[in-house]
């Protein structure tokens, strides 16, 4: 079941659906409202299928993909292959990427958030620290 507010923020994009797919780098979920997925498939249709790494990433990208609808009572059947991929046990973490909706199993999600394997200070310095939108020096 969605938290009311999030099926609420998805409201433009219930009626269209979503695709549900495994996460490339981690044991979770994504949820692409099918607008996002559209504009994610126009950018894979223009690899070249005639280069293998290309046609690899293409397969393993799509593996599992599934075109899943909220219903009206926010429910979203996720199907048992991807429960299985995502060892969603009990608790589920619903979590914004931007554009998509990441869902974890609560255990995992805590973990990975947890810091015990990277420094965020770091890692936020090293993927955010040259961007400087307004060349004002502030980011």
């Amino acid at each position: 079941m969605l938290p009311a507010p999030l099926k609420k923020q998805l409201a433009s994009s219930l009626q269209n659906g979503f695709v549900l797919k495994r996460s490339v780098f981690q044991p979770c979920l994504e949820l692409y409202p099918m607008e996002e997925w559209d504009l994610m498939m126009k950018k894979i249709n223009k690899l070249n299928r005639f280069v293998k790494k290309n046609n690899d990433f293409i397969r393993r990208f799509t593996a599992g993909v599934k075109v899943v609808e909220i219903d009206a009572l926010g429910r979203l059947l996720v199907p048992k292959d991807l429960v299985a991929f995502s060892s969603i046990a009990k608790d589920v973490v619903f979590s914004s990427a931007v554009n998509i909706v990441e869902i974890w199993d609560k255990d995992l999600y805590e973990k990975s958030i947890s810091g015990e394997d990277m420094d965020f200070a770091d890692l936020a310095e090293e993927v955010m620290g040259n961007i400087n939108d307004d060349d004002n020096g502030i980011s």
